[in-house]
């Protein structure tokens, strides 16, 4: 990976041609194909080594905030390549970028704060998004990225799908659609060595069980929702098209900066008030948005661009929240837990502020500097609380790559 640095993350062209060499090296062995197109008229391409049938997924680039997946696909891609046990009962197949569209709008690939990394950020609307599309549209209006990525599926039948994800703050942590026995340890020993915490109570598994420290099973789909308001649900996404055909799905998460905040399993002295107070905090946050947004939009030459719909739709979704975490929380709250939720309620805001400041700025409108001084607060104030420190992009790669491995080997399938 020799066009990266520590603070690096390849463009969508340079996964494309970096591909395309791959190709050249071992024509016997690479394959690169055009999959689908996006609404945007960009290319999806699918990297395929080796030829056994029995197949491995990888999906890259599905969230566009999320760069390290593309970079980590590659690294994979090669590892089969000149690694013979790897492809030695399986085909790797690889999709750099489910989402090209939306990696052209998060425009920051080298960050040095998450002041950098908000200036550039880009995160669509949950019905934008290729993954998580069909659990909140219909099946006749799934964006063609979707389509793109089941119809991959539909072919591949692959035993095993990963998805590369990823945070801005905070730790690393697996989902998984089905058990994978065994993948605990590797992830916990690799997470160790390259001093990643581990996040053990991630938001996004909220309710889940655990097969060990970060690890975190799908529930039964009849389980409680610990967030209900939510609109998207993981049962219904991409990640269970596999289960079709027998398979199933990884989801590996790496932090771009890493907070020992999300690692502490001790139990949290009051979570109850803990939540209540970021309930609060959030829907203040949300409001100071909303207001700018109102005052300006009767000036905005565009309402329709994605950087708005995106706003719009992660400023939707902080009602719901804040009631969700009025509730009682769960009875084994710990430190890591909230420190999770944390996280999540100035993530929500910060990351709707920085889409619309982006829409301010282009319209050159005159409520911008306000909310960039907003979004330049709430950045400083989030490292600090969180201690951020940066993750190399060596470190995030190599983490993700281990972990895809130690499922791909430990999966059934």
């Amino acid at each position: 990976m020799s066009h990266l640095t520590d603070q690096r993350y390849p463009t969508t062209a340079e996964l494309a041609r970096s591909a395309r060499e791959l190709t050249t090296v071992r024509p016997d062995l690479c394959r690169l194909r055009q999959v689908g197109t996006s609404r945007g008229g960009r290319p999806l391409h699918l990297l395929s080594v080796g030829h056994d049938p029995r197949t491995v997924l990888i999906v890259a680039g599905a969230h566009a905030n999320e760069p390290t997946g593309g970079a980590t696909a590659l690294h994979l891609a090669q590892q089969a390549l000149y690694d013979q046990a790897l492809r030695s009962d399986r085909s790797w197949h690889f999709l750099l970028c489910a989402d090209p569209d939306g990696a052209a709008l998060h425009t920051n690939p080298a960050p040095r704060t998450l002041l950098d990394y908000h200036r550039g950020f880009f995160r669509p609307a949950g019905p934008e998004q290729p993954e998580w599309s069909p659990s909140v549209l219909p099946a006749d209006r799934l964006p063609p990225e979707t389509t793109a990525l089941t119809g991959v599926i539909d072919t591949l039948r692959p035993y095993l799908q990963v998805s590369l994800h990823g945070t801005e703050l905070g730790g690393s942590w697996v989902q998984l659609t089905q058990d994978i026995p065994g993948l605990a340890e590797p992830f916990a020993k690799s997470a160790a060595e390259l001093h990643i915490p581990v996040e053990t109570g991630a938001s996004d598994a909220a309710g889940w069980p655990a097969s060990g420290p970060g690890v975190h099973v799908m529930p039964d789909p009849d389980a409680q929702a610990a967030f209900p308001s939510l609109p998207d649900d993981a049962r219904h996404s991409t990640w269970h098209h596999a289960h079709r055909y027998g398979g199933s799905t990884a989801i590996v998460e790496v932090p771009m900066w890493a907070s020992d905040l999300v690692d502490d399993p001790a139990p949290h002295p009051a979570p109850e008030r803990a939540l209540r107070r970021l309930s609060a905090r959030i829907s203040r946050d949300t409001r100071l948005v909303e207001d700018i947004l109102a005052e300006a939009l009767p000036r905005l030459p565009d309402t329709r661009g994605p950087l708005l719909r995106a706003a719009r739709w992660a400023l939707s979704l902080v009602p719901g929240l804040a009631e969700d975490w009025m509730q009682p929380p769960p009875p084994d709250a710990t430190m890591a837990y909230v420190g999770s939720i944390d996280a999540f309620a100035r993530r929500l805001p910060l990351r709707a502020a920085a889409m619309l400041l982006r829409v301010l700025e282009e319209a050159e409108d005159r409520a911008a500097p306000r909310l960039d001084l907003l979004v330049t607060r709430w950045c400083e104030v989030y490292a600090d609380r969180f201690g951020a420190r940066w993750v190399p992009v060596a470190h995030q790669i190599e983490h993700q790559a281990r972990t895809t491995v130690a499922a791909v080997r430990h999966a059934q399938g």
